[in-house]
């Protein structure tokens, strides 16, 4: 049975958990692959049932073990997989989405993401994108890794306020966002899908954070998911190969940061007081 968390909402309307499961780096080491399907299988069982997936990852390798982790039940599971900018023509989309549901065992995608920007004219992706909805093969699509320039061209596109999301690299120490693209999405109801959202493993050291996680009887990894997803219209996906890390993320949900706690965390990562460039990872 599948337990319930706290959802966010897309602009179609469909609710997804906040919480949900990162495959980066999954399906490199076939030593692994037991361990990262129960991985998975475990955190839907715990209501995280958005799994983000990519065609990068792993070569298709990521999609595979997504496969083996939502079979038989696929109804209950939120699937995102993202397409190549080089593979984000009209026509290359429509080969990588074939590609990507037959690596997933499912005959939809229920979110499809443009992986970044590349040469491929925006109005051509979403074309594409919008054609893979009329055959029904993917549900809706989104965007990863587009500034708040980016997605203000987008929304000039036709068919382009379709977008439901964009996934981009969002936590303590990379706030950047705050600034500008985190107002700009949230004045239209768009949610920002928060990648690395403990970073890449320096924030599991912080000492200013293992002093808030101490109070919360929690770690710091706990402390900086529970910060990534304390405000309305973020979804964070974290990624977690093991049965105690994917708990770990999940009682992420039930720390409840105090005015304290908030204003002791931007002392440490102080907002963004001016614009600065998306990053990347």
């Amino acid at each position: 049975m599948t337990a319930s968390i706290r959802t966010a909402r897309l602009p179609s309307g469909i609710e997804v958990p906040v919480l949900g499961q990162g495959t980066w780096k999954m399906g490199e080491d076939h030593r692994r692959r037991a361990d990262e399907v129960a991985a998975l299988k475990l955190g839907i069982d715990l209501g995280m049932t958005l799994i983000d997936t990519a065609e990068m990852y792993a070569s298709g390798g990521a999609e595979e073990v997504t496969r083996e982790a939502i079979e038989g039940r696929r109804d209950g599971v939120f699937v995102v997989s993202k397409v190549l900018p080089t593979n984000a023509s009209r026509a290359g989309v429509m080969r990588a989405c074939e590609a990507s549901l037959k690596r997933l065992g499912t005959d939809r995608i229920d979110l499809y993401l443009l992986h970044w920007r590349g040469g491929t004219p925006l109005a051509e992706t979403v074309g594409g994108f919008e054609t893979l909805k009329q055959q029904g093969k993917i549900l809706h699509w989104g965007v990863s890794n587009f500034d708040t320039e980016d997605m203000e061209e987008l929304a000039g596109v036709a068919s382009g306020n379709a977008v439901q999301t964009n996934q981009v690299l969002y936590n303590l120490s990379s706030r950047g966002v705050d600034f500008d693209l985190l107002p700009w999405s949230r004045e239209r109801g768009i949610p920002v899908m928060a990648y690395s959202p403990v970073g890449q493993g320096d924030l599991t050291r912080d000492r200013r954070l293992l002093a808030i996680a101490k109070r919360h009887e929690a770690s710091a990894a706990q402390i900086a998911l529970a910060w990534t997803i304390r405000q309305p219209g973020i979804i964070a996906i974290p990624k977690a190969g093991s049965a105690v890390h994917v708990r770990d993320n999940r009682a992420a949900l039930d720390i409840k940061l105090s005015d304290a706690d908030l204003a002791e965390l931007d002392r440490a990562f102080p907002p963004p007081s001016r614009r600065r460039p998306l990053e990347m990872i």
